[in-house]
């Protein structure tokens, strides 16, 4: 019995390490691009702002999925659910969807968001451009979070 709430725990766990890994390096690799940028323009903060954030979506996705899993073992407080070895096993691939998009698409939208910022520092009145090409990456962590989402609700405890 213990065996299922370890792997159900674990699953939440891919979930937020995994989209949380690809966000840490989506925004850092924006955000270097944009420190440099405003070593020469610093007021050009705000419109870079949103290219450095946008890549932490995914950890916040991530964070959600684990949430839903801690609220659906019972975590927070009352009686913690002991699933089956089966119903571990089932909440641990649920997690998977969101783990792995968001750390894949993470790390792209940082990479375009990093070259939004080269062209922000060149073209400023052209911000939302990047940001659109930026939002379409979004688009398979959207995906995955809503899998992980549907996959969850669907295991019965």
């Amino acid at each position: 019995m213990a065996l299922g709430l370890t792997l159900a725990i674990l699953g939440g766990a891919f979930a937020i390490i995994f989209a949380g890994i690809g966000s840490a390096i989506g925004i850092g690799l924006a955000g270097q691009a944009s420190s440099g940028v405003l070593s020469e323009d610093p007021d050009k903060f705000g419109s870079l702002l949103l290219l450095v954030a946008l890549p932490g979506t995914q950890g916040i996705y991530g964070f959600l999925s684990a949430f839903l899993v801690i609220l659906k073992l019972g975590l927070t407080g009352g009686s913690v659910v002991m699933p089956s070895v089966y119903q571990g096993w089932q909440i641990f691939i649920a997690c998977l969807p969101i783990a792995f998009t968001g750390l894949l698409s993470g790390i792209h939208q940082g990479k375009v968001c990093t070259s939004g910022v080269y062209m922000v520092a060149k073209q400023p009145k052209d911000m939302m451009k990047p940001v659109i090409f930026a939002a379409l990456v979004e688009t398979y962590a959207v995906l995955g979070l809503l899998i992980t989402i549907i996959l969850l609700n669907g295991i019965q405890l």
